[in-house]
């Protein structure tokens, strides 16, 4: 049985015929072409699932067939296979879309896992791209982010917005909360109403049922006129209670008894007052955590908590973070009429790899303080507050900067185990020493080991190894790079 198509793009005769041999015996289908013109001719018949792609072609450089293919969006996995490799030559592949860069001359176990993986990547991105053609979108109400768990979130705001069922939405602080109750507004049939938000951790908790509620003149102190409340105020539309989990629990009572009657009484009034709206309510706490603390009464919870929607932090959606600081930028540098188009490379790999503990909210900070405080086209790693300042520093870090000394450097007494080839002195009096305690290596040792242990790990298949790292595919080959450069490869 055929496992896939395999088309290669191959100019020398004798090592054609050696990888087909490879691939035919582990049940791929082959189709050998040796210039680009006839690559070209073949991927407008039947695409193929993998493209084994040399560059040096005898009549265009197989680059351009690259473009072509990603220009196209033909549906096919490439492999560029070179004797010429070099860092700009791998970070361009990268970026038109190359699934890996293989270096010749390699074994048949490296081609097999490498074409092998990549079938199965393309079968799984053919699967996602079916079931979420329709869905796939990269700005949602407010929300900026293509990744899949933005997409499930987009879903369910779909699937609840016509509804009028209530909407619990959790996720950390600065994950967007607010912007996903308006976003469920806006897509609802009440969109021409009202939105009414309240910030329960905000007002104070004497306060905060004359805020829901509103209140009659004399109610209290300080009630010189009688006040209408949130509650009223969205009639017909939305009401949006941020940090529900603040809410004392006498007051929680009665917003228990609104939520079944949809009946109120402004504090210090006696006539019922009834309205139509639905409620959404937030909370960046544990709320099931809360109800077991005896914080949160466990019927108001299980009569929000009927639409549950999580926010993830902005460290698990993928690259949404560049989309949403891209914006930021260009929105920014207009606000302040500065110049501002775009970051350097190095600053967007700090912004990839910096967890975000505040979310899009400390994002958003972050562009607004390069913003007013630099000017520019380009923002670079300079410009960079603390923490992230800190964080590009070891991110711009290069390989070369390490150089080896001259011999290993004992670490200080005390530090690491010992290593059983160490000296054991004898000095004077004699007493023997303790023996010296491992060496110091050089940092980018340790990186090297680090980075081909994990390819080893993932049969030589370079992304997913860079995947598992937490960097990219082209930081792995610019390393191997300067490495082979120095002469310590």
């Amino acid at each position: 049985m055929v496992i896939a198509k395999v088309l290669l793009v191959e100019d020398t005769p004798s090592l054609a015929r050696v990888y087909a041999e490879y691939l035919k015996k582990a049940a791929f289908a082959v189709e050998t072409v040796e210039t680009g013109a006839a690559a070209l001719d073949a991927l407008g018949d039947t695409v193929p699932q993998v493209v084994l792609l040399d560059l040096q072609l005898p009549d265009m450089n197989g680059m351009e067939i690259l473009k072509h293919v990603s220009g196209q969006q033909i549906p096919t996995a490439v492999v560029v296979i070179t004797a010429h490799a070099s860092v700009n030559l791998a970070v361009e592949a990268m970026r038109y879309g190359a699934y890996d860069f293989v270096v010749k001359p390699f074994t048949a176990d490296r081609l097999l896992v490498t074409v092998r993986n990549a079938v199965e990547r393309l079968r799984l991105a053919q699967i996602v791209d079916t079931f979420t053609d329709e869905l796939a979108r990269s700005k949602f109400h407010g929300f900026i982010g293509s990744s899949f768990p933005m997409q499930a979130v987009y879903r369910i705001i779909d699937s609840a917005a016509a509804s009028r069922a209530t909407v619990f939405i959790t996720g950390e602080s600065g994950t967007g909360k607010e912007v996903c109750a308006e976003a469920i507004h806006r897509q609802s049939p009440r969109r021409d109403k009202p939105f009414v938000a309240i910030n329960c951790g905000a007002i104070p908790k004497e306060l905060m049922e004359s805020e829901i509620f509103g209140h009659v003149k004399g109610a209290f102190t300080g009630a010189v006129a009688e006040r209408e409340g949130a509650a009223a105020r969205a009639d017909g539309g939305t009401l949006f209670l941020d940090e529900i989990c603040e809410m004392e629990l006498g007051l929680q009572t009665k917003l228990l008894r609104f939520i079944q009657t949809g009946t109120f009484q402004k504090v210090g009034g006696t006539r019922m007052e009834k309205v139509d709206l639905r409620i959404l309510c937030a909370t960046n706490r544990d709320p099931l955590r809360e109800v077991e603390e005896n914080r949160f009464r466990e019927d108001l919870y299980y009569r929000l908590h009927v639409i549950p929607i999580h926010l993830p932090p902005l460290r698990e959606r993928e690259d949404d973070v560049l989309d949403i600081a891209r914006q930021f930028l260009i929105d920014y540098a207009a606000e302040e009429g500065k110049g501002f188009s775009h970051f350097h490379p190095a600053v967007e790999e700090v912004l990839r790899h910096y967890q975000w503990p505040g979310n899009v909210r400390q994002l958003q900070n972050v562009i607004r303080n390069v913003v007013v405080l630099h000017d520019g086209t380009e923002v670079t790693a300079a410009m960079l507050p603390p923490p992230l300042n800190q964080h590009s520093a070891l991110q711009l870090q290069s390989p070369h900067r390490y150089a080896a000394p001259p011999e290993e450097v004992p670490a200080p007494r005390g530090l690491g185990s010992p290593d059983p080839g160490a000296q054991v002195l004898e000095p004077q009096g004699g007493h023997a020493a303790l023996a010296e305690p491992r060496p110091i290596r050089p940092l980018w040792l340790v990186e090297k080991e680090a980075i081909e242990e994990a390819i080893a790990a993932c049969d030589g298949n370079i992304p997913r190894a860079a995947a598992l790292l937490g960097i990219s595919a082209s930081t792995i080959y610019r390393k191997r790079m300067a490495w082979e450069a120095e002469g310590r490869a």
